[in-house]
């Protein structure tokens, strides 16, 4: 048994079949997916290596998820738009963006819970009301792409007036110039990460 506080070590054997360390018990994505939603921690890990495979096994949970009839949340667009981050320059402060995000969200799910619970009540008068908590949620959404879209602008500053035209330095110079934007790149994502906590 784990100790308290301490996730709970899920085995997963070269059969796919997986062994929860905590129960003594062969479970499936489906008891894990009910674990994350009762808020119960694990980490999976490779029953031979030892190796920490818990962010597969986790993607895994959601494509099982998305396949469901009627289950998928996630929309084409922003599937897009997440595949088109990977290799990207922003790929490194995409996963920050999504948790603070999910954190807000989460926050504010309560409030939304009790809102759309007054909008569906018997009468029609109280399913007309669905548009209080929906504008709600849109008000929500618009101000995290707006948060995300100001990062953007950090990371892609509009250049200097006349420098657009400036010949390339030459290359002994380009490593000091390297550091001094990993310098700068550090300071934006920091000053992002203060932004974001304090919208949170």
């Amino acid at each position: 048994m784990p100790a308290k506080d301490e996730p709970v070590v899920i085995k997963k054997y070269a059969n796919r079949r997986l062994y929860n360390t905590g129960t003594s018990t062969y479970v499936t994505l489906e008891d894990l997916a009910e674990m994350v939603k009762k808020g119960e921690e694990f980490t999976v890990q490779d029953a031979k290596t030892g190796e920490d495979i818990t962010h597969p096994v986790l993607t895994q949970i959601i494509f099982e998820l998305e396949n469901k009839d009627g289950q998928n949340m996630l929309p084409i667009p922003f599937l897009r738009q997440l595949i088109s981050f990977y290799g990207d320059q922003m790929q490194m402060i995409v996963p920050s963006f999504l948790e603070q995000s999910m954190i807000a969200f989460s926050k504010e799910q309560e409030r939304f819970r009790e809102q759309m619970k007054s909008a569906f009540g018997k009468t029609p008068m109280d399913v007309m009301k669905v548009s209080a908590p929906m504008k709600a949620l849109e008000e929500q959404t618009r101000r995290n792409m707006e948060m995300f879209q100001n990062a953007m602008r950090m990371f892609t500053p509009f250049p200097a007036p006349g420098t657009a035209s400036a010949p390339a330095e030459p290359a002994k110079k380009e490593a000091p110039e390297k550091s001094d934007e990993l310098k700068e790149l550090k300071e934006q994502i920091a000053a992002m990460q203060r932004k974001i906590d304090s919208m949170g």
